[in-house]
């Protein structure tokens, strides 16, 4: 017996790297999979119907239940035809998991306004327009798991990412908002921070690379027990995934407060703001070997 018997997920960006082992594991737990994938490259363009179909007969082939699905979830008219799949090939919807994405990487004094919103329309939008179906199908179930996708870029930000980084972030406020919104329906809502060596993180440093060098498919196992009844206590967290490690990150929360007897003033705040206040510091400020504060 699988963890995941008689459930029916859809799996986005499934036709390769993380999506791709993630789609495998669903199965391989029990999961009947609707595997939708665009079949871009890392930067969006060239689409194909290749990749969803290759993973649909690799699951075949060892037995298991799916479906391609080949639209773009950038567009509300391909989110739902990726649900819609699920519902019309199995007759109902479990589990949904959006690990659809693409690169478009400047700085952002360089970044164009297209490669903006190609970003952010394929990995912010695109956790929308299959939430929003699924949503409205698991509340009417009142039960389903939901499985997102941040990032490390996300999270602790990345120079020559910005579209990137703020999709990332927008997905963990997504995440938290509709956690709170499904928890009365019995419908989880969790994200995966992953680490591994995809088309994606090859494009990085040789110097960065070496932090992310675990297996995609080690991301399955956290993903397949997110979606599992095992996990039905567990809703609006960020889980970090690197090879063999699993992280628990903190929500956000006040660090220290400052009250003033008197409304303040910009000289008063500058008085005592570094040691009532001070930063809390931005971690990629030293992974990245910046000099902060700059040096005169």
């Amino acid at each position: 017996m699988g963890l995941l018997d008689g459930k029916i997920a859809v799996v986005t960006g499934a036709g390769s790297g993380i999506g791709r082992g993630v789609a495998l594991g669903l199965a391989a737990a029990g999961a009947s999979v609707v595997v939708n994938d665009y079949g871009v490259s890392v930067d969006g363009g060239e689409p194909s119907s290749g990749p969803a179909e290759a993973v649909v007969k690799e699951i075949q082939t060892r037995g298991g239940r799916a479906v391609p699905s080949a639209q773009s979830v950038a567009t509300m008219a391909g989110g739902r035809a990726a649900i819609d799949a699920a519902l019309k090939s199995f007759g109902d919807l479990h589990v949904l998991v959006c690990c659809a994405g693409i690169l478009r990487e400047r700085m952002i004094f360089n970044m164009s306004e297209e490669e903006w919103d190609a970003v952010i329309a394929v990995h912010l939008k695109g956790h929308f327009t299959v939430m929003q179906p699924a949503t409205r199908h698991m509340r009417e179930k009142r039960a389903g798991r939901i499985i997102t996708f941040t990032s490390t870029a996300g999270l602790e930000g990345s120079p020559g990412q910005p579209n990137y980084s703020a999709a990332k972030e927008g997905i963990v406020g997504l995440t938290r908002s509709t956690a709170l919104a499904m928890a009365k329906y019995g419908v989880t809502v969790n994200c995966i921070s992953p680490t591994a060596d995809t088309r994606m993180t090859q494009r990085l440093p040789d110097e960065r690379r070496g932090q992310a060098m675990a297996p995609p498919e080690a991301i399955a196992p956290v993903v397949t027990f997110l979606a599992s009844e095992r996990a039905a206590h567990v809703t609006g967290q960020v889980i970090g995934v690197r090879g063999n490690q699993v992280t628990l990150f903190s929500h956000p929360a006040p660090l220290r407060q400052l009250t003033g007897r008197e409304p303040w003033t910009a000289e008063a705040l500058a008085e005592v703001y570094d040691h009532a206040l001070g930063q809390d510091r931005l971690r990629r400020l030293d992974a990245l070997k910046i000099p902060w504060p700059p040096q005169p």
